[in-house]
């Protein structure tokens, strides 16, 4: 059994897909500009093939957003647009990256993956000690993830092109700042072991 998992962060219509909120502007431009949805299936595509097991991590809120946080910069719109509302077509995960019953579903409110997630107790019961991500966007989610993860002892894999923020700039800068706590790969290169 495979002691890594691949996680999939925030990969989800409102923010990638052409139609989503978020895919019609600055987040969607760049996930076009690096193709993040095709790099992203050919890593999912070799980690399915490796054994690697799948998690799909989405942020969402309830209908009335009751885990909302007000005071949060980063989620100010997300009620004032009526986004990331869990049970919607915003919130699925991107339907080019085949998605399973058999893959990992983790529901978070807040940028961290770990923060009041079911992440940490499936990662134990799986017995991972290799996290491989990526996902949008790596200046947030990405970053969290790392960050906590490595201070948590797994050993953290960033598969670089599948990942964006709101500009090139942006992305460059946060994988600049992860280097010391990841290893960083490609979709094409990545092997998982």
């Amino acid at each position: 059994m495979s002691k890594s998992i691949y996680l999939v962060l925030d990969m989800m219509n409102d923010l990638v897909h052409a139609d989503g909120f978020n895919g019609k502007a600055a987040y969607g431009e760049q996930a076009r500009a690096r193709d993040i949805v095709v790099n992203t299936r050919r890593a999912i595509d070799k980690a399915r093939a490796a054994g690697v097991k799948i998690g799909f991590v989405r942020v969402g809120f309830s209908a009335d957003y009751r885990e909302w946080p007000p005071g949060s910069p980063i989620f100010a719109g997300a009620r004032k647009n009526d986004i990331f509302k869990l049970g919607t077509w915003g919130t699925e995960t991107h339907p080019d990256l085949g998605q399973t019953a058999q893959d990992f579903d983790i529901v978070k409110h807040r940028v961290s993956p770990f923060y009041g997630t079911t992440l940490e107790p499936i990662l134990r019961a799986q017995g991972v000690t290799r996290i491989y991500c990526s996902g949008i966007s790596t200046n947030a989610v990405v970053q969290a993830l790392v960050r906590e993860g490595h201070d948590r002892d797994y050993d953290m894999v960033v598969i670089e092109d599948g990942c964006c923020g709101l500009s090139a700039e942006e992305h460059d800068i946060a994988m600049k700042s992860l280097q010391r706590f990841c290893k960083t790969t490609s979709s094409a290169e990545v092997v998982f072991e």
